[in-house]
């Protein structure tokens, strides 16, 4: 088990967080959770994620809070910037799991890439 904290952001009752804490708590993998309903979206983890995987990544563009908003506001994430203000005001807009371990950061249900920075 690797020394440095594990961070699962998402929302507890979305299927692909809980599949991402199954699949931590059936390898004995300690982890945080980070729940963005009740937590916000932290800006400086924000920052990290875009940097590293990039706002294409980040926002879920197939989800139902991105299909409910306007289509000005929608048009308008155009880059990081305008991602990251609609992160910050609509969490739930964000592509999930988001997991963390050092600056290492993975989106979405992988087990693959989980393996690799749990141990």
């Amino acid at each position: 088990m690797s020394q440095t904290t594990i961070t699962v952001y998402g929302i507890p009752n979305c299927d692909s967080v809980k599949k991402a804490r199954v699949w931590l708590a059936e390898r004995g993998i300690d982890y945080v959770f980070h729940d963005f309903k009740k937590q916000g979206v932290p800006p400086e983890a924000l920052n990290l994620w875009l940097k590293q995987v990039g706002w294409e990544v980040l926002v879920n563009r197939k989800g139902t809070t991105w299909r409910k908003l306007d289509a000005d506001l929608q048009s308008g994430v155009t880059d990081n910037t305008s991602a990251r203000a609609l992160m910050l005001t609509h969490p739930s807009v964000i592509k999930r799991p988001v997991v963390v371990q050092d600056r290492t950061v993975i989106v979405g249900v992988n087990p693959e890439a989980w393996a690799h920075v749990s141990g």
